[in-house]
C-alpha cells in the first residue's frame, strides 16, 4: 500500500496491516506449537534478563548501549545483549536441565530482508547431552513450524527446500573441500589458523587483502561459495566449525582442529547456530580476550567481560544448545519475503 505522497503506508495503517495479517497468524500458530513441543520434552521456559553488563564478546556482533542511572545519581553502563546465553548458562550452573526461551535480542549494524536490529532468538540447552542430541532438535523444531502452518516447502530467493525431508549432514572441511576446492584443515595447526596457508588456498577463489585474518578469509568463502549451497531442496546441517571459529563451543576430543559447532541452512539462509557448550573457564577467557583485541583493532571498542558469566562456565555441567533465529523461520515457514513482514511492530521509523 502507497500513501498519497507516493511512499509505502506506515505498517500501523490499516490496509497495510491486513496485508501483513496471515504472516502474524503463523507466527501465532508456530509459536504455540513450538511451546507445546518443548512442554513435552520437559523444558521449562525461561525468561532472562535484557540488560547485561556484556552484551557478548564475539568480534563482529554489535550491541546498542545504555546508561542506568541509581538512586544516588551514580551511572552504570550497560548493554542490551546479543543473545540470552550467558543468562542461560548462568542457570545451567544454577541447576537447570532443560531450558528454553523466546528472547528478544539486539544487534547494531543489521539491517535487511533477513536482519533486524531487534528481533526473536528461540534459544534452548540441555545439560548431560551431547551436540548431536541439539541437532535432532532443531530438525525436529523446524519441521515442526512447518507443520503448523502446512507449507509444503520453504522458498527463499529463487531456492526451494522441503522441511520434513531427511536433512543433508555436511562438515565444514567436505563443504570447502566440495565447493571451493580447499583442504581447510590443511590450514590449522595447534588451535590456530595459518593464514598463509589459507590465503594461498583461496586466492583464486575469493578476493584477499593484506589486513584479512585467517578467519576472514575462512568467512569470504563461506559466504560467497559455500553458504548459497546450502539447504538446497532439503535442510542441511553444516558441522564441525573449524576450532579458531568454535566460539563458545568446545573442541571434538576426536580431532582438536574442529569444534563441536553447526549451523542449519534452508534456501541457502542460515536459521540456528548452536554448540557442544564450552566448560573450560580459562580457554573460555582467552577466546574472549583474544576477540576484545580484535574488535578493538578493527572498531575501536571492546565489551567488558562478564565475571559472572566466567565463574558460571566453570560451574556448569557438560551441556549443549542451539540459537534460532525465531524470525527467519517464521518467514520461511509462513511465505513471507522479508522478516520484517513477520514481526508485530516492525522497527520505528521504518516500514
Amino acid at each position: 500500500m502507497m500513501a498519497g505522497n507516493d511512499q509505502p503506508s506506515p505498517w500501523w495503517s490499516a490496509a497495510r496491516h491486513a496485508d501483513r495479517k496471515p504472516f502474524l497468524m503463523a507466527r501465532a500458530a508456530i509459536t504455540r506449537a513450538l511451546r507445546a513441543w518443548f512442554d513435552e520434552q520437559g523444558f521449562a521456559e525461561v525468561e532472562t534478563a535484557i540488560l547485561q553488563v556484556s552484551p557478548g564478546n564475539e568480534t563482529h556482533l554489535h550491541a546498542p548501549r545504555t546508561e542506568l542511572i541509581r538512586s544516588d545519581g551514580a551511572r552504570t553502563t550497560r548493554y542490551l545483549r546479543t543473545s540470552p546465553e550467558f543468562a542461560a548458562k548462568k542457570l545451567l550452573a544454577a541447576g537447570e536441565t532443560e531450558i528454553f526461551e523466546f528472547a528478544r535480542v539486539f544487534r547494531d549494524r543489521e539491517r535487511g530482508d533477513l536482519h533486524l536490529p531487534e528481533f526473536t532468538m528461540l534459544e534452548w540447552y540441555r545439560a548431560n547431552t551431547g551436540y548431536d542430541a541439539i541437532m535432532a532438535d532443531t530438525v525436529v523444531v523446524i519441521a515442526h513450524a512447518a507443520q503448523a502452518t502446512g507449507i509444503g516447502q520453504f522458498s527463499f530467493r529463487g531456492k526451494t527446500a522441503d522441511p520434513l525431508a531427511e536433512p543433508e549432514l555436511l562438515t565444514v572441511a567436505a563443504a570447502f573441500e566440495q565447493f571451493a576446492g580447499i583442504d581447510l584443515l590443511a590450514t590449522i595447526a595447534d588451535g590456530e589458523g595459518d593464514r598463509t596457508a589459507l590465503a594461498a588456498a583461496a586466492d583464486t577463489r575469493v578476493r584477499i587483502t593484506d589486513d584479512d585474518t585467517w578467519s576472514d578469509i575462512f568467512s569470504k568463502v563461506l559466504v560467497e561459495h559455500v553458504e548459497p549451497r546450502l539447504g538446497q531442496g532439503r535442510l542441511t546441517v553444516l558441522f564441525e566449525y573449524p576450532v579458531p571459529e568454535a566460539a563458545l563451543a568446545r573442541a571434538k576430543t576426536s580431532d582438536r582442529r574442529v569444534a563441536e559447532r553447526f549451523e542449519v541452512y534452508a534456501c541457502g539462509v542460515e536459521l540456528a547456530n548452536g554448540f557442544g557448550e564450552l566448560t573450560d573457564a580459562a580457554e573460555q577467557r582467552r577466546r574472549f580476550a583474544s576477540a576484545m583485541d580484535e574488535k578493538a583493532r578493527r572498531y575501536g571498542e571492546r565489551y567488558p567481560l562478564d565475571e559472572e558469566f566466567l565463574d558460571a562456565v566453570a560451574a556448569m555441567p557438560e551441556a549443549s544448545g542451539v540459537a534460532l533465529g525465531f524470525d527467519r523461520l517464521v518467514m520461511l515457514a509462513s511465505g513471507a519475503l522479508r522478516v520484517d513482514q513477520v514481526v508485530w511492530t516492525p522497527p520505528a521509523g521504518e516500514t
